[in-house]
């Protein structure tokens, strides 16, 4: 007799389809913002394969509309690890040195003039400047670079993890189009909202200052001189990082600075919707003329101010670092400059023991040399941001006088310049 299979029993008798091989690699880094590529060059270059993944494809040019028109300030102790990541003598020709910083109180009667200036100079410390200052779009553009060159890197854009399991042995990370990658540890770079911090099950705790930050580019009459200056009034700091002088239309240059202007969100929203006329007025107030007369060269990109601390740094096969792990106000050139330090931290531990990599011994150790150090960082950065933020005259009459007492302190002056910098 014959036998008639319908359409479903001959389904039910065909083997399903293979799903493909997990891939292998000895790091999985998810987020492909400026910390996790300094993270893949740092470890590729170590002779580690990873891979690295990154939702969006990294906008490289000031012009994509998609561009970070932030800069990064990087600090004296974090040159080492750019170097060890193949990345300084890439991004060294870019760079803009810093040379002093200047702290400038604008607490007094009238907005646009400065009461008292207080400058830090790093001659002071050593011959090296504080630190360089690069725009986080070109960041990207040479990090991405370098990644080309690492045999040992596979650097995704345009898919996202999606899922992780772990074991003690090992972790298997899922992605957006289906793929599994097995690995020996997971390095979540993928920001405050982190999924892969989220799918270890550690938590947060965070403070809303109620503030947004803008950044943009200007450029001003006259020259930075390789000075970095915090202005404080009231809301949050005005502060202007140098930046190399900017081509203009008749082929002349102009001195060049970026900018981040913090302000409570609602005023910060009404500034950023100004006309282009409007909004130059207001920073020029804002400045106290400080750098002369000064033009807008980008447009305005917004930022909410959040201090952010994960619980732990590290779960099983997991390690959290910068945004992921801490999140903080951008005072005094911290943020990127701790996210350098966790990776440093954590390609120490892995060099020193390549085969214990991502194991418990590892991630614990991380733990404990990072967070007690984050932590109090952003509790004095919590409290600097809060003194910028004062709008009662009395207390900024006193933000002043502490001001003028620390700087007058030549030792206090120097372990603040030396705390600040990273360096001991």
């Amino acid at each position: 007799m014959t036998v008639d299979r319908g359409p479903s029993e001959m389904t039910a008798h065909t083997p399903p389809p293979q799903s493909p091989a997990p891939h292998r690699a000895d790091i999985v880094i998810s987020g492909g913002g400026v910390a996790g590529l300094a993270a893949a060059a740092a470890f590729g270059t170590a002779g580690f394969s990873v891979i690295c993944i990154e939702p969006d494809a990294p906008a490289t040019t000031e012009a994509d509309p998609r561009a970070d028109l932030r800069s990064t300030a990087f600090l004296q102790a974090s040159i080492p690890v750019l170097e060890r990541a193949g990345l300084w003598a890439r991004l060294a020709q870019f760079a803009t040195p810093l040379q002093v910083m200047r702290i400038v109180d604008a607490g007094g009667e009238r907005a646009d003039e400065a009461r008292l200036t207080r400058e830090f100079d790093a001659a002071d410390l050593s011959d090296q400047p504080f630190g360089w200052n690069l725009p986080n779009w070109l960041l990207r553009r040479e990090m991405v670079a370098r990644l080309a060159e690492l045999p040992n890197v596979d650097f995704r854009a345009g898919v996202s993890t999606t899922k992780l399991f772990t074991r003690e042995a090992e972790a298997r990370v899922t992605l957006s189009d289906g793929a599994q990658i097995i690995t020996k540890l997971v390095i979540a770079a993928d920001g405050r909202n982190s999924p892969m911090r989220e799918a270890a099950g550690i938590s947060v705790s965070r403070t809303d200052y109620g503030q947004k930050a803008l950044a943009f580019a200007v450029t001003h009459d006259l020259p930075h001189e390789n000075i970095s200056t915090e202005i404080h009034r009231s809301g949050g700091p005005f502060t202007f990082v140098p930046l190399p002088d900017r081509p203009q239309e008749d082929g002349s240059f102009k001195p060049a600075s970026a900018v981040v202007w913090m302000e409570r969100a609602a005023e910060a929203d009404r500034l950023a919707a100004l006309p282009v006329a409007e909004f130059e007025a207001a920073m020029q107030i804002r400045s106290t003329g400080l750098l002369g007369q000064l033009r807008l060269e980008t447009r305005r990109s917004l930022w909410p101010m959040v201090t952010q601390l994960a619980e732990r740094f590290n779960g099983q096969r997991v390690a959290l670092m910068a945004e992921a792990a801490h999140v903080i106000p951008p005072i005094g050139a911290q943020g990127l400059n701790m996210s350098l330090a966790d990776l440093g931290c954590l390609l120490d531990l892995a060099t020193a023991r390549p085969e214990g990599l991502g194991d418990a011994q590892m991630l614990e150790s991380y733990h404990r040399k990072r967070w007690f150090e984050v932590r109090a960082r952003e509790f004095g950065i919590d409290l600097l941001n809060r003194a910028s933020m004062m709008e009662a005259r009395p207390l900024r009459d006193l933000r002043a006088g502490v001001l003028g007492a620390m700087y007058g302190i030549k030792s206090v002056r120097k372990t603040l310049m030396r705390a600040g910098i990273g360096v001991r």
